[in-house]
């Protein structure tokens, strides 16, 4: 029971995490710039992340959302409507 409930934890934690990401992408980049690829990505890796906690029981929850957060903000920092703004900050 422990680890089924971790494991829900962890991926309500990406869905999470994804859907803030799909919200903050759209509200600074609108429909026509939405960086599909990340998003792909974003998915991806935390199906990977839940399928680990899930696989080793030693992982601990904490752990797999602390890691999705940072994998979340990386993927965040190189899409186009950040990278603008860096651009426009810079300059």
């Amino acid at each position: 029971m422990k680890k089924t409930l971790g494991t829900i934890a962890a991926a309500a934690a990406v869905v999470l995490l994804t859907a803030t990401f799909c919200f903050a992408e759209y509200a600074a980049a609108g429909v026509g710039n939405f960086p599909y690829f990340q998003l792909g990505c974003l998915i991806v890796g935390g199906l990977i992340l839940v399928s680990l906690k899930r696989k080793y029981e030693k992982m601990y929850t904490a752990e797999v959302v602390g890691a999705f957060a940072l994998y979340t903000i990386l993927m965040a920092l190189f899409t186009n409507p950040v990278i603008d703004a860096v651009k426009n900050v810079l300059t």
